[in-house]
C-alpha cells in the first residue's frame, strides 16, 4: 500500500559542466524568443520537450543521468550551449534605445496586471490581455526601458479545459508543481526570503514575493500559500479570475495594496505604476496613504502627488470586462486602509462610483482608476473612441471627443510569434534589423525580395505541421470522450495539409461571434464540398466558467464538428494556450475575427497571423479598423454598427459567405504553371511589410514611454521635490469646486460679415464673470468646428483667448480671431476652463462653462 511521505525532497538534475548553464538559463524566460536556445532543447530530445510542455525545468528534469552524459560529450552541442550563453550575455549589456536616446534619469516603471502570458511553463495567464501584458514586458527588455512587472504566483493558474462528448467545457485545475516553475523566492540583503502583510477585514495576510526575469525585466509575484495563513487565506492566489467576489476582491488587494508593498520590500520605489486593465486599481490608493504616512500630507495632497505617476490601460469595452463590487463588500474589505486614509467610506466609496451621489451603485475598478490615474488610454484608435464615449459619464461637461483617455494601439513581440522557419527568411532577406525595428527603420520593404517559392514553401510546412499537431491532440482528444479507433480515424480522415484552412481562436464569449461563419449552414457546406478546392477550420478557445453563453458557443461547433456536412472540416481544438495559439497563427492561410463592432477593442491574435504572412478576414473592429486601410486582406462589411444584433448578424454574415466564395477561395486556389498562387503570395508579402511595422510591441512599448511614462514621470518627480506644492493644488482644488459656480459667459459677440471667404479672420470677443477667481486661474477658449446633421460641432478646434482688459465689477473682457480654414457650414462658442501649472491637463478637473447657445 503506498504511503504518503513525511517529507518532500525536490532532486535537480546533475548536469553536466557542458549542460549547467542551461539550468540558469531556464530561470530567466528570454529563451522563449531565442530560436537558437529553441532549437537547442529540440536538437537535445525533441519528443521529450514537447511531452515537458515546452518547459526547460521540466525538461531538463526528465533526462536520465546516463542520457546527459552522453550529451556532454558532444562536442557540437556543447558549442551551441556556449554560443547561446555569449548571446544572453550579450543581450544583457548591450545598448539598448531607452539607454542612447531617453535623457531622463530616474524612471522606474512598475507594470501591474492579473496575468502575464509568457510561456506554457508559467501558467499564469488567461487569454489575450496576458500575452498582451507578457509581451509588453518582453519588448521592454528589449529596449532597456526600466520597468519591473507586479502580478500574482497562481498554483492551479487558469483553468485546463476538457471538451466532454456531448461538447460541453469542462474545467480541471491541476496544481502547478512550484518546483518547475522558474520563479524563485525574492530574498533580502540577508538572504531571508521576502514577506509583506496585507490588511484584510479579519487581520492580515502574509504573502511570499517570488521573482522570474523576462531579458532584463524582473516581474515579482505575490503568493498567500503560506502555512502561516487560514486555508481561506492560502486560496487566495489558487486561481486566476476567481467567479466569487468575495476571492475576487481579496486578489486585487494583494494585486494592488501588496504588489506595491512587495516592491516597496524589494527597495522599488517606482515613479510611475502602470495598470493594465482596472485588477490592480487598488494601489492608487496604497499610494496615497504611503505618502501621508511618509510625507505628512493630507488624502488630497497625497492624490494629487501620486495621481501624476499612475498611468491605466483600459482593455475593453464590454460592461462585464469591467469590474465592480458591491458597496457592502468594498466597505468590509477597505475599511481597515479608509482608517489609515482618514475619509470617510461615503468619499472612499465615491471615487469607484460613476455618480458619486448614487449610493446604491456598486463599486467599480475602472472609474477608481479613471480618477485616480492622471493618463489613460484604450488599446487602439477606435477602442479609444469608445472608452471615450463609454466613460464620459466622468466628465459631463466636455464632448465625448474630449474625455482624456487616449489611445496606443497594441502589438506582438515579433520574435515571439515569428515561427522559426520565417525568422530565418527574415533573417536572410530583410536582415536581423527586423528582431529590433527601434534601431534599424524600416526593412520590411525587403519582404518582397523573398522569392515566392521560398515563401510559400516556408508557409506550406508550417500549414503541414499545424495540421500534424492537431491530428495528434484530436486523436488524443477524441479517444479521451470516449471514440472508437476507427471513428477516430474516420473524423481525421480529410484533414489535408494542402488545403486552404481556416483559423478562428480566441475567448469564446457572445460578442466575439464564433457562430458567425454557421449562420447559413447551406452556404457554408456548399464551400465544404468542393473536391477541388478543399477548405478546412480550426476553432479553438475558452469560455469563462461563468459564462453560459460562451459554452453554448462551444457545445454548437463541437457538435457541428461531428456531424455532416462539416465532419472532416470544422475542428475544435481543446485547451487553447500559447502552444495552440502559436501553431495556428504560423499555420492557417486565414485569420477570422467576427466581432460585433465595436466591442472588440484591439485583438492581437491577427497581428500575430499577419506576421507569419495569413491574411486576416475580419469585421471593421479594433485594430483591424486601423490596419484594414493598408489593404492586405477583407473587410467583412463597411464598419456599421446596428441596433439590432440579429440584423448585424444577418448583413455580417452574408458579407462574410461573400468574401469566401468571390474571393478568399478562389484566390487561394488560382494557380500558375509552377502550382503558385502568385497573387496569394503577393498579398501574403504586403500583408507581412505593412502591418509588421506597426502592429508590434517594439513600437507600442516605445510610445508608452514617450506619451505616458516620461510625461507622468517627470510630473510625478517635480511634485514629489516639493510636496507643499500638493497641499496647495489641493486647496486649490477645494476653493475651486466651492467657486466654479460663480463663473458664467455673459456675453459673445463677432464682427462676421455677412459673406464670409477661407481665409478671412473673424474677431470675437467674450465677457466673462469668474466671481472669486482670477484671469490666471481660468484658460477661455474658442470652440469652433464643423457642423453635423445635428448642427452639433464635430472634430473641434480650440484656440485661446486673450484676456484684455478687468472692470471693476469682476467681469473681464477676451479677444481673439476666428480663421476661416475651411468651406463649409462650420459652428463657434466660447468656454472657460480652470487652470493651473501644477493640475495636468485642466480636462482631467471636469469643470467647464459654456457660453449659452442660441
Amino acid at each position: 500500500m503506498p504511503r504518503p511521505p513525511i517529507r518532500r525532497l525536490h532532486i535537480i538534475p546533475d548536469l553536466p559542466e557542458e549542460l549547467a548553464p542551461l539550468w540558469e538559463l531556464a530561470h530567466n524566460l528570454w529563451w522563449t524568443w531565442n530560436q537558437d536556445a529553441l532549437r537547442l532543447f529540440k536538437r537535445i530530445d525533441a519528443a521529450m520537450w514537447t511531452a515537458s510542455e515546452r518547459n526547460p525545468l521540466r525538461f531538463l528534469s526528465s533526462l536520465d543521468q546516463q542520457h546527459l552524459t552522453q550529451l556532454a560529450e558532444d562536442q557540437r552541442l556543447a558549442q551551441m550551449v556556449r554560443l547561446i550563453v555569449s548571446q544572453f550575455e550579450f543581450y544583457l549589456t548591450r545598448p539598448s534605445w531607452f539607454s542612447q536616446t531617453v535623457e531622463d534619469a530616474g524612471l522606474q516603471v512598475a507594470y501591474f496586471s492579473a496575468e502575464f502570458g509568457l510561456s506554457e511553463s508559467l501558467r499564469i495567464y488567461s487569454g489575450g490581455l496576458g500575452v498582451l501584458a507578457g509581451d509588453h514586458l518582453k519588448a521592454a527588455s528589449d529596449l532597456g526601458v526600466p520597468i519591473c512587472g507586479v502580478g500574482l504566483l497562481y498554483r492551479q493558474g487558469y483553468f485546463h479545459q476538457v471538451i466532454r462528448p456531448d461538447g460541453r467545457q469542462e474545467e480541471r485545475y491541476p496544481q502547478n508543481a512550484l518546483e518547475y516553475l522558474p520563479v524563485r523566492p525574492a530574498t533580502d540583503a540577508s538572504g531571508a526570503p521576502i514577506l509583506v502583510e496585507v490588511p484584510y477585514p479579519h487581520g492580515p495576510v502574509r504573502a511570499r514575493v517570488w521573482t522570474t526575469h523576462v531579458g532584463r525585466v524582473p516581474l515579482y509575484l505575490l503568493d498567500t500559500d503560506l502555512d502561516a495563513n487560514a486555508p481561506e487565506d492560502r486560496d487566495i492566489t489558487a486561481r486566476l479570475y476567481e467567479p466569487e467576489p468575495r476571492k475576487r476582491i481579496r486578489q486585487e488587494i494583494l494585486l494592488g495594496i501588496g504588489g506595491l508593498r512587495a516592491l516597496t520590500a524589494l527597495g522599488i520605489q517606482p515613479t510611475v505604476c502602470h495598470m493594465n486593465e482596472g485588477h490592480s486599481a487598488f494601489l492608487a490608493l496604497e499610494r496615497i496613504r504611503t505618502l501621508m504616512v511618509t510625507g505628512g500630507l493630507s488624502f488630497a495632497a497625497a492624490r494629487e502627488a501620486t495621481a501624476a505617476g499612475n498611468v491605466f490601460t483600459t482593455h475593453t469595452p464590454v460592461p462585464a470586462g469591467n469590474d465592480e463590487f458591491a458597496a457592502e463588500l468594498v466597505r468590509e474589505h477597505l475599511e481597515p486602509l479608509r482608517a489609515e486614509l482618514g475619509v470617510s467610506m461615503d468619499e472612499l466609496l465615491a471615487l469607484g462610483r460613476a455618480d458619486p451621489q448614487a449610493r446604491d451603485s456598486r463599486f467599480s475598478m475602472t472609474v477608481l482608476a479613471l480618477r485616480l490615474s492622471e493618463r489613460a488610454n484604450g488599446v487602439s484608435q477606435l477602442h479609444g473612441q469608445v472608452s471615450r464615449r463609454m466613460w464620459s459619464c466622468l466628465w459631463p461637461q466636455l464632448d465625448a471627443d474630449e474625455v482624456p483617455i487616449f489611445s496606443i494601439t497594441n502589438g506582438v513581440h515579433l520574435q515571439s510569434w515569428a515561427s522559426l522557419e520565417m525568422a530565418d527568411l527574415f533573417d536572410r532577406y530583410v536582415g536581423h534589423g527586423w528582431r529590433y525595428p527601434s534601431r534599424h527603420g524600416d526593412v520590411w520593404e525587403r519582404v518582397h525580395q523573398i522569392p515566392d517559392e521560398e515563401l510559400w514553401a516556408t508557409h506550406q510546412l508550417r500549414r503541414q505541421r499545424l495540421i500534424f499537431y492537431a491530428r495528434r491532440r484530436l486523436r488524443e482528444q477524441l479517444a479521451a470522450q470516449g471514440f472508437s479507433p476507427a471513428r477516430i480515424e474516420l473524423s481525421l480522415r480529410d484533414l489535408n495539409p494542402q488545403a486552404l484552412t481556416i483559423g478562428f481562436a480566441r475567448r469564446f464569449t457572445d460578442y466575439k461571434r464564433a457562430y458567425l461563419l454557421f449562420h447559413q449552414p447551406e452556404r457554408l457546406a456548399a464551400l465544404f464540398r468542393d473536391p477541388t478546392r478543399p477548405l478546412q477550420v480550426f476553432f479553438s478557445g475558452k469560455a469563462h466558467p461563468q459564462d453560459e453563453p460562451g459554452k453554448q458557443q462551444i457545445r454548437d461547433i463541437a457538435a457541428l464538428a461531428q456531424q455532416e456536412p462539416f465532419a472532416g472540416h470544422v475542428f475544435f481544438l481543446q485547451d487553447y494556450d500559447l502552444n495552440v495559439a502559436r501553431y495556428l497563427v504560423q499555420g492557417c492561410d486565414v485569420w477570422l475575427n467576427t466581432p460585433r463592432r465595436p466591442q472588440e477593442a484591439s485583438g492581437t491574435s491577427g497581428m500575430k497571423a499577419a506576421l507569419n504572412g495569413g491574411l486576416n478576414v475580419s469585421v471593421v473592429d479594433g485594430w483591424w479598423d486601423e490596419a484594414c486601410a493598408m489593404h492586405s486582406g477583407w473587410t467583412i462589411g463597411g464598419g456599421e454598427e446596428n441596433g439590432d444584433p440579429r440584423y448585424q448578424d444577418e448583413v455580417d454574415a452574408a458579407a462574410l459567405y461573400d468574401l469566401l466564395e468571390s474571393e478568399v477561395v478562389p484566390l487561394f486556389y488560382q494557380r500558375d504553371a509552377a502550382g503558385l498562387p502568385r497573387r496569394w503570395i503577393e498579398r501574403m508579402k504586403e500583408t507581412i511589410a505593412t502591418l509588421a511595422p506597426v502592429f508590434n510591441t517594439d513600437r507600442m512599448v516605445r510610445e508608452y514611454v514617450e506619451q505616458a511614462y516620461l510625461p507622468n514621470h517627470r510630473r510625478y518627480v517635480q511634485l514629489q521635490a516639493d510636496l507643499g506644492r500638493c497641499t496647495r493644488l489641493a486647496e486649490w482644488k477645494a476653493r475651486l469646486a466651492s467657486a466654479w459656480s460663480q463663473v458664467r459667459i455673459e456675453a459673445v459677440s463677432s464682427a462676421a460679415p455677412t459673406s464670409l471667404r477661407v481665409g478671412m479672420q473673424v474677431p470675437v470677443e467674450a465677457t466673462v464673470w469668474l466671481g472669486e477667481l482670477q484671469p490666471e486661474e481660468v484658460r477661455v477658449e474658442l470652440y469652433t468646428g464643423r457642423l453635423n446633421a445635428q448642427h452639433q460641432i464635430e472634430k473641434a478646434r480650440v484656440q485661446p483667448l486673450e484676456h484684455v482688459a478687468a472692470a471693476a465689477d469682476g467681469r473681464h473682457l477676451y479677444r481673439g480671431n476666428y480663421a476661416c480654414l475651411q468651406p463649409g457650414t462650420h459652428g463657434l462658442t466660447v468656454r472657460v476652463l480652470p487652470y493651473h501649472p501644477d493640475a495636468g491637463d485642466p480636462l482631467r478637473l471636469g469643470l467647464v462653462c459654456w457660453a449659452a447657445s442660441g
